[in-house]
């Protein structure tokens, strides 16, 4: 029966470890100058190498060859998960005050420190506080919130790194070099991605593959298939259906890979993972980024993956963090519908305003003290062309962070004025920033429209008369324009 490669490949001197070196020099140091402390706290995520950083420092210490089958009477590994009581720690106790039988120190490793009881806790801290001489105590856990500061006090406590996706490649090179097999470069890094950060977790699928594999060779098919994963090529053609707005191809697309089996949370993952790293050269990707995030929490994965797809590069659709589209009032005249009839959908194009009976009686704080300089239009558009849904688009496109504030606001055209009524004093406090001010200036003029711009930290009003009494009454409101059936 063949060994575990993770076993069979398993570090077995501080200076062969890879990926903790933080760790593992001070640790060598401290037996190198004869500094050795009387109770280690190895804290990490798990599978990056503390029980068996344990194992070999529980060997140097004494000066003792790490065989991987080889016992030590006076190295003792308890694992507290399955002995977590206070009669444990108390029979623990006891036996710690016999001298080793042959090493220079007695070493105790307690595996999964966390899981002790609180009375093991209190049992345990005595010894810890007052160890005889000849015994040293490692404890590990992946959970440190849960060891109480007592404890923690009384360790000289190590902080284990999540593996890096380099040194878990490094060491699954060095373990295809001692099994005389060939893998490809890109098969390795895809499996030092799935593995989490855990060099355990890698070792046993890289395994696991060169069990299944027919000739000594490992591939990026191969892994790709095994790990139930989109191809590269597949993602590429979503992408640019994405990018595109070509929703019935990214609905293809997403059946095709359903089909193959691969899961639409693994492919909203990859997905997310490809715009991570090109997310500098295209900033717009964030918000595609953040809406792939959330496909892992719903309970329809599949719909949701397929909405924030064909959503993001619609330009008549409303922005995923807008308010419905109920609640976007258009700037033309409201025309008269049939109480009884359906409301159809609500138009968004700015039309020339009427002359306003009622002046806005509100009192708009003043914008900045700071002038924003206007960029120079040279051939400045009608403004019976000004169309808000546009602007919207435009700086969805060119500024996320002020898109994020003003798809939250609600437009009103006022000669050559434009009012935002930004519902609330923080978003209002946004656009009077000198900074969002420019942007929106500057947003206008590359549209072609050189427009005054005031902010109202309230809701629009409402321009019908009764509908404004009913408003009142109701508490307040919001005015919404619908063509009539």
């Amino acid at each position: 029966m063949g060994k575990a490669l993770y076993r069979k490949y398993r570090s077995k001197r501080l200076n062969e470890i890879v990926g903790q070196e933080h760790v593992t020099t001070l640790l060598a140091n401290a037996i190198a100058t004869d500094r050795v402390a009387h109770a280690y706290l190895f804290t990490g995520p798990r599978g990056v190498g503390k029980t068996s950083i344990a194992r070999i420092l529980a060997h140097e210490i004494n000066n003792l060859p790490y065989l991987e089958d080889a016992t030590h009477l006076d190295i003792i590994e308890i694992d507290a998960a399955s002995n977590n009581g206070v009669e444990d720690i108390r029979d623990l106790r006891d036996r710690v005050q016999i001298a080793p039988v042959h090493a220079k120190k007695k070493v105790y490793i307690v595996d999964e420190v966390h899981m002790l009881s609180k009375a093991a806790f209190n049992a345990l801290l005595k010894t810890l506080e007052e160890p005889p001489e000849h015994v040293v105590f490692i404890l590990a856990t992946t959970d440190i919130d849960k060891v109480p500061e007592t404890i923690i006090s009384r360790t000289q406590r190590h902080t284990f790194r999540r593996a890096s996706i380099n040194d878990i490649v490094k060491n699954l090179e060095r373990i295809a070099e001692g099994e005389g097999v060939s893998a490809e470069a890109n098969a390795l890094r895809i499996i030092a991605k799935h593995a989490d950060g855990s060099f355990r977790d890698s070792v046993s699928l890289f395994d696991q593959l060169l069990s299944g594999a027919s000739d000594a060779a490992i591939t990026t098919s191969q892994v790709i298939t095994s790990l139930g994963l989109a191809e590269d090529e597949s993602l590429k053609q979503l992408l640019a259906a994405t990018t595109s707005g070509d929703v019935s191809s990214i609905d293809s697309r997403l059946q095709e890979l359903e089909n193959q089996g691969v899961p639409a949370r693994t492919t909203a993952a990859q997905l997310a993972d490809h715009l991570r790293s090109n997310l500098a050269q295209n900033p717009t990707y964030a918000e595609l980024i953040s809406g792939l995030l959330d496909v892992n929490k719903s309970s329809y994965p599949e719909l949701k993956l397929l909405t924030v797809l064909s959503l993001f590069n619609q330009p008549s659709a409303a922005p995923q963090n807008a308010q419905p589209i109920a609640a976007q009032p258009a700037l033309s005249s409201p025309k008269a519908s049939s109480a009884t009839s359906v409301a159809p959908a609500v138009s968004t194009a700015i039309k020339p305003p009427q002359k306003s009976k009622s002046p806005v009686t509100e009192t708009a704080t003043p914008v900045s003290e700071t002038p924003v300089v206007k960029k120079q239009i040279e051939n400045p558009s009608d403004i019976a062309d000004f169309d808000w849904n546009a602007l919207i688009t435009h700086v969805r496109t060119h500024h996320v962070a002020l898109h994020s504030v003003l798809s939250k606001c609600e437009p009103d055209l006022q000669d050559e004025t434009l009012l935002l009524y930004t519902k609330s004093a923080f978003y209002k406090k946004k656009l009077d920033d000198l900074k969002y001010r420019g942007l929106l200036v500057d947003s206008l003029a590359e549209l072609g429209f050189d427009l005054e711009i005031e902010t109202l930290a309230t809701q629009k009003p409402l321009k019908d008369s009764q509908a404004a009494k009913v408003a009142a009454i109701m508490g307040g409101g919001e005015e919404v324009s619908v063509d009539s059936a």
